[in-house]
């Protein structure tokens, strides 16, 4: 039952103590979940129930309580709940998190001599030690009257009078185990003694979104039916009603400020742009401005307004790329040139990693004298555009910036704009990818577009969804991006494309796809060996026709339709994968906190070739009863299998359909003795 601290002359008492006092005899330790030793928060979204546990014992024999607290930043008063044991000194409490932002908890515990006495007296069977120990209590409960006021006073009192003046074992017995005594007594406890954590916690609470969503990243200016005409925000609105049949939650654009002119790239990364190539979207700044400009080819900041509202009104939110870095021309270079390293010859040093050169665009130094105003710089960058409406940035090559930049930059914004949430957007080692999350990123990109193998999926999953990790780092995957396609999907294979949306689609809960490359099967590489697309968006204009035959928009709409109807889908920690006797294939099961949805898939990796293989269903873990039939209603390719045991056989062919994604109905008896399926 949670309560609130109420005797401020309690607490005072408390913190009198020393914190190397002698008479502090309850042990905190083992506390989870705790990320370095509290340096940095866990991650929950709205909603979300978080369960703390610890180690707490004293010497000896006596009881221990303990309490876990919890209050919202901004709120003065701590909230209790009372610890309950799991066994061998282990502790268990949880809250719910029910606003957005940050919110502090810790553990205090003490030594009870209330359930102390009780406990022994239980235990007691000379009458003359029962006699004894009733005087005992006697004044324990008549110092808990003390420390009570109102109606548990006087009935406090009115227990140690009796329990003082009884004459018999049996009797004293009776009185002093008392139930709703017990109950009583333990609502005032002596916490004069009182251990404390020595660390505050924090939990970061998040939008929903920052835990399941369906990102779709496209390039405004390709959203134009012309060849010779840039795409505007006007046409992005008309292309809003696409999206959403498409079933995606966050619409995610490249930078939409001014390009750079000097330098600027040409199609296919060519050193030498012609008059009327567009340049790269991340060469950003120009002589229209900086990062708080719009290119002015899109639109103004009225139009980008407008468009931010009727895209939310379709359920759809906009993403911004955050990009910190300048184009040779960008104002900033002019009015801050300590912001920026210079090479012997006087030049501002390009951003380089050898072999690769981007002569497009300088990084910012880091380590320059004025790097308090460059951080305030960049921090008010963002927040000028949470001002225009957006929640949602997704930020370009973070690890390639400082990381005391990014602490203080999120929890600026977070502190004053909660629902705001950060991509991490970092294939980079795996610890520059895991600090970044530490530091305040509500997603992180992951290695997924490279693993293709059932065992280096299954691996990596794991990790994902059960490693302490998990506490901090919340996976969205891309089967592709601008710069990233891989060699799988470079087979052009329309079951390949398929086989990896429906991995990311269900394996993750947050997941995105570049398009509309991905639905239009976009497979050509710029040259053998290179993951770079031939004819890439990021340095020209595309003009894409949705309406081909062969898009894949249908069969994501049914995918992303799935994923909103199971909530098992839109969870990442359930994960678990079943065993089937085929390499070729993969199982997994995601299965809701409360058992009401449970969903299993089986994917053929393999986009050219029929595979078939029995699978071994946890029957225990999905709530199906071995001895009866149970039925799989197969989501995405229809039809509907009545299986019976943990063993059966599946079979797919990727011409027809790589994937099931199978809803489990248990079976249930009625009354009547008529069988039928939930």
């Amino acid at each position: 039952m949670a309560t609130s601290t109420k005797s401020a002359k309690a607490r005072a008492s408390r913190a009198a103590l020393a914190p190397d006092d002698g008479r502090r005899r309850a042990v905190i330790e083992g506390v989870k979940p705790e990320v370095d030793c509290g340096r940095f928060p866990v991650k929950r979204v709205l909603g979300d129930v978080l369960d703390v546990e610890a180690d707490v014992f004293t010497d000896g024999h006596d009881a221990v309580r303990c309490r876990l607290r919890h209050r919202h930043e901004r709120e003065r008063t701590w909230h209790e709940v009372e610890m309950q044991p799991l066994g061998n000194d282990r502790w268990h409490a949880a809250f719910r998190v029910d606003a957005l932002g940050r919110h502090r908890y810790t553990i205090v515990a003490w030594v009870d001599r209330f359930l102390t006495w009780r406990r022994e007296l239980e235990r007691r069977e000379d009458p003359a030690d029962i006699l004894i120990a009733c005087k005992v209590g006697a004044e324990l409960l008549g110092d808990a009257a003390r420390r009570a006021g109102g109606d548990d006073a006087k009935r406090l009192r009115a227990a140690s009078a009796a329990l003082a003046a009884v004459e018999g074992a049996d009797h004293g017995l009776e009185v002093a185990l008392d139930e709703e005594l017990a109950m009583l007594a333990a609502r005032h406890p002596d916490r004069q003694f009182e251990s404390s954590y020595p660390s505050e916690l924090e939990v970061v609470v998040d939008p929903v979104i920052a835990r399941s969503g369906a990102w779709y990243e496209l390039f405004p200016r390709s959203t134009s039916d012309e060849y010779d005409r840039h795409g505007t925000f006007a046409d992005v609105e008309r292309r809003l009603a696409y999206v959403a049949d498409l079933g995606f939650d966050v619409l995610y654009f490249p930078p939409i400020h001014p390009i750079g002119r000097e330098r600027r790239k040409g199609p296919n990364n060519t050193l030498v742009a012609g008059p009327n190539d567009p340049g790269s979207p991340w060469a950003i700044g120009a002589d229209e401005g900086g990062y708080e400009a719009i290119h002015p080819e899109l639109g103004t900041a009225e139009d980008f307004r407008r468009l931010v509202t009727k895209a939310r009104k379709l359920g759809i939110e906009i993403a911004l790329d955050i990009a910190f870095q300048c184009a040779p021309d960008h104002p900033w270079v002019r009015e801050h040139p300590q912001w920026f390293r210079f090479r012997p010859d006087g030049t501002v040093q390009y951003a380089e990693n050898p072999p690769k050169k981007y002569q497009d665009i300088y990084p910012f130094d880091f380590e320059s004298d004025d790097w308090r105003a460059l951080h305030d710089a960049l921090t008010h960058v963002v927040l000028h555009w949470v001002g225009a409406g957006v929640n949602i940035f997704r930020v370009d090559n973070p690890h390639t910036k400082a990381f005391s930049l990014w602490e203080r930059l999120i929890t600026e914004v977070k502190s004053q704009h909660p629902q705001v949430i950060f991509l991490s957007e970092a294939f980079t080692r795996p610890r520059v990818m895991h600090r970044l999350a530490k530091l305040g990123f509500s997603q992180s990109y992951t290695y997924f577009a490279w693993r293709n193998t059932k065992w280096e999926l299954e691996q990596y999953f794991r990790e994902l969804a059960h490693d302490p990790s998990r506490e901090y780092f919340r996976p969205n995957v891309w089967p592709n991006t601008p710069d990233i396609l891989t060699e799988y999907l470079q087979q052009g294979s329309r079951a390949a494309f398929m086989t990896r949306f429906v991995l990311a689609a269900t394996l993750s809960a947050a997941y995105g796809i570049y398009g509309p490359a991905f639905e239009l099967l976009e497979h050509e590489p710029r040259e053998p060996g290179s993951e770079e697309y031939l004819d890439s968006e990021k340095y020209q204009r595309r003009v894409w026709d949705l309406e081909r035959a062969d898009s894949l928009r249908g069969f994501i709409s049914r995918v992303n339709q799935i994923r909103r109807d199971n909530v098992a889908l839109q969870h990442d920690w359930s994960l678990r994968f079943i065993p089937i006797d085929n390499d070729q294939l993969i199982a997994y099961a995601k299965a809701a906190e409360d058992g009401s949805n449970s969903v299993v898939c089986v994917v053929n990796l393999d986009p050219y070739h029929r595979h078939s293989g029995w699978i071994e269903l946890p029957l225990d873990e999905l709530g199906i009863d071995a001895n009866h039939p149970y039925r799989m209603h197969d989501l995405l390719g229809g039809g509907s299998f009545l299986w019976q045991g943990p063993r059966n056989y599946v079979e797919l062919d990727p011409a027809s359909g790589a994937a099931h994604i199978f809803r489990v109905r248990r079976h249930v008896r009625t009354e009547r003795d008529f069988d039928y399926f939930l």
